[in-house]
């Protein structure tokens, strides 16, 4: 029987893999989960017993198809719901995350269909995540890189923000960062890997957490 709790290591298992398969430590997804390394060992294992992921010793865990099926259902439910949020009850993108949370697990296949086909089948949730389709397939391909990674003086576009931490999410609002505002990255400082960036001009320093959130495609022009 695949849980509640099975559904969120599922989930944690891929988003952290990226969805390319790869393994993920014991470390990572406790950090991820906010939970022991302990109760991580022995979720895995009952995983793995159930044909959901593969599990090796000191080297991690990765997901199988049966794992990877149900992850994708998951995360589909979960962006379906926080856009439906965001279109028809009008909340603002830093309050849909932990209701989300809550509905994607008490929502039949039927009424996720019904409503991925009120939003005409939408390719992007409010924070630039693409959409798993019903047969776990996207319609949409992820072109973007980490702020991390971008140039000093080139403008680029924010195209997709992570949106586990409402606080943060709330901050880039407050700074009016949102998906498809143009900023300039101004400096990078190699001491802490913070970032001074330009937006509407005015320079706003973002610390290397806010950066490894943050995902971005070049500017046109």
């Amino acid at each position: 029987m695949i849980t509640i709790s099975k559904e969120n290591y599922l989930k944690s298992i891929y988003t952290l893999a990226k969805g390319n398969g790869n393994f993920v430590s014991l470390t990572e997804l406790s950090k991820e989960l906010n939970v022991t390394k302990s109760a991580v060992t022995e979720m895995s294992k009952k995983l793995y017993e159930q044909g959901c992921v593969k599990y090796v010793r000191y080297k991690g865990i990765k997901i199988l198809p049966k794992g990877k099926k149900i992850a994708l259902k998951v995360i589909r439910k979960h962006r379906l719901w926080e856009l439906f949020l965001v279109e028809t009850l009008n909340l603002s993108w830093d309050k849909v995350h932990l209701e989300a949370e809550k509905l994607e697990h008490f929502t039949s296949d039927f009424l996720i269909d019904t409503i991925d086909e009120y939003l005409k089948y939408p390719k992007l949730d409010p924070h630039g995540e693409p959409i798993p389709c019903k047969d776990g397939s996207y319609r949409y391909k992820i072109n973007d890189i980490p702020m991390s990674e971008c140039i000093l003086g080139k403008t680029y576009k924010v195209t997709r923000v992570n949106d586990r931490e409402e606080e943060l999410v709330r901050y880039l609002s407050k700074i009016d960062i949102q998906l498809n505002r143009e900023i300039k990255i101004i400096e990078k400082l190699k001491f802490d890997n913070s970032v001074i960036i330009e937006v509407n001009g005015v320079k706003h320093s973002l610390s290397s957490k806010l950066v490894d959130n943050i995902f971005l495609t070049k500017a046109n022009g």
